[in-house]
């Protein structure tokens, strides 16, 4: 669908149906394949020194934080899109364990993001009905790829705003319904409940528009504790979590009305690691038999062999 829009619109700036600077023609940025060098190769420390600050900590660990439990939330969801059973307690810790990595590595190398699932891309899946690992292989590599040839790169930015807008807006939704969808196990005739979500959602949206609106507004007296409350009140996710956690667990309400029982049954997350020849979604691709042979892996939580000790 990119390409067959991509393709119309350059037939349409062709014949200059579009005005000039109009973000549909395809020669807007046309200028960035010409001024990109072909190859650049990223390294640790290429912006200079890491600095740290009370506030940096602070607002990146309250992100973390707050992406870490939205990640647990995706797996078992892009697990029942595609098909496959819940998982396992050992690849959700193996899950969160490379998105800390990845976070590190990102920082080493100069990028002020962090590494997390990324709900787009959860989206993306229930879109296409596509959940190979063969699909996430390959994306990867032309990401690598994008990295590193700045013309390869430079191709996909110069997509007429348009396209990229339309394709936001069919991602975007479905990641809006997946989240939405996480409801269906509480009772929605509850006004308990509907208090709950919409105070939540209603807050969080507010108050980071209002802190936006008056920057000024928090004063302590410690510069420190304002920089801290400005970026924790900022963060719409986090406001919106705390909030939601914090009524939920306040405001009394039954198992079956909060949800509970429902969600238990139905992302039941097991930790009994597969045995002999049976195999597992979670396993290594290889070297299974090694591990399993091997009694000092049933005690690590991020390998396949994982067997938590039971009280």
């Amino acid at each position: 669908t990119i390409t067959i829009m991509w393709i119309l619109c350059a037939l349409l700036t062709m014949y200059d149906y579009f005005p000039t600077g109009h973000p549909a023609r395809t020669d807007v940025k046309i200028r960035i394949i010409g001024d990109s060098s072909w190859f650049r190769m990223p390294y640790p420390g290429q912006w200079g020194w890491p600095t740290v600050s009370v506030a940096g900590v602070i607002g990146m660990l309250a992100g973390v934080l707050a992406c870490t439990v939205e990640s647990i939330s995706y797996y078992p969801t892009t697990a029942k899109m595609c098909g496959a059973p819940p998982p396992p307690v050992h690849a959700i810790n193996r899950g969160i364990g490379f998105e800390g990595l990845g976070t590190v590595f990102a920082g080493i190398m100069g990028s002020g993001n962090g590494t997390n699932t990324f709900g787009e891309n959860v989206g993306a899946i229930g879109v296409t009905k596509i959940g190979s690992r063969r699909v996430i292989q390959y994306a990867s590599a032309l990401m690598l790829i994008q990295g590193v040839v700045n013309k390869f790169g430079a191709v996909f930015i110069i997509i007429p705003e348009p396209i990229v807008g339309g394709m936001f807006c069919i991602m975007f939704g479905m990641i809006s319904a997946f989240g939405l969808s996480a409801l269906q196990y509480v009772q929605l005739n509850s006004s308990r409940n509907l208090y709950i979500i919409g105070f939540s959602m209603f807050f969080s949206l507010v108050l980071p528009k209002w802190l936006i609106a008056h920057p000024n507004a928090i004063q302590t007296g410690n510069e420190i504790l304002d920089s801290v409350l400005t970026v924790i009140c900022s963060t719409s996710i986090l406001v919106g979590g705390l909030i939601g956690c914090f009524l939920d667990n306040t405001v009394p309400g039954t198992p079956e009305e909060r949800g509970l029982i429902a969600w238990a049954n139905e992302m039941n997350l097991t930790s009994e690691p597969t045995t002999g020849e049976e195999t597992s979604t979670y396993d290594f691709p290889v070297g299974m038999k090694a591990l399993r042979k091997m009694k000092w892996t049933y005690s690590i939580p991020f390998l396949p062999t994982y067997r938590p000790k039971k009280n």
